[in-house]
């Protein structure tokens, strides 16, 4: 079945209004202050919560 009715940029791109991309949110590590995805390992020293961290090789 086809359209009846052509739909017009104005309204196809107001309804894609709140597609756009929203930059990550960060916040920063309890022990070392580096910035970190909340919810994850810290990559500078591994801290996950308090009594759990991961070790973390350093490449050169």
């Amino acid at each position: 079945m086809l359209p009846s009715q052509k739909i017009s940029r104005s309204r196809t791109r107001s309804r894609r209004a709140h597609h756009a991309k929203r930059p990550p949110n960060f916040v920063d590590c309890p022990r070392c202050n580096s910035p970190k995805l909340p919810h994850a390992a810290c990559d500078n020293c591994g801290y996950v919560r308090p009594g759990l961290s991961l070790e973390v090789k350093k490449e050169d």
